[in-house]
């Protein structure tokens, strides 16, 4: 049996997301004994100078007996996110002085920040 054989024999189950410049590829595969386990692949694509590019490729192999701590941290982190931050994308890359503008405005405008609230010692 061929290399390929054995990858397509293993190959069970599959999706894939693509995030941008990223891919996310989602595998069921099956171990020898017959078991089934999954791998997680980010590939991302990179532009050489050149106009040629390349691929850089992480992948996670996650088995069974790990699946329910791994969907519990998964979870909790997911949520501490959306929680401390919201659903809306803060993206450097496509804002890169969201802050700065900001802090810059309210300087030369002499005011404070919309989201400043002023505060005077008498109110307390």
């Amino acid at each position: 049996m061929s290399e390929k054989d054995i990858m397509d024999q293993e190959e069970i189950y599959s999706k894939v997301l693509r995030a941008g410049r990223r891919t996310y590829f989602f595998d069921v595969r099956s171990t020898k004994a017959g078991d089934y386990y999954l791998t997680i692949t980010e590939s991302k694509k990179f532009t050489h100078d050149d106009g040629s590019f390349h691929y850089k490729k992480h992948k996670i192999y996650l088995y069974k007996e790990d699946f329910e701590s791994f969907k519990n941290i998964m979870e909790e982190m997911m949520d501490y996110i959306i929680d401390e931050k919201g659903l809306e994308v803060i993206s450097e890359r496509h804002q890169k002085d969201f802050k700065k503008e900001e802090e810059n405005n309210a300087s030369e405008n002499g005011t404070a920040p919309e989201n400043f609230t002023d505060v005077d010692f008498d109110d307390i």
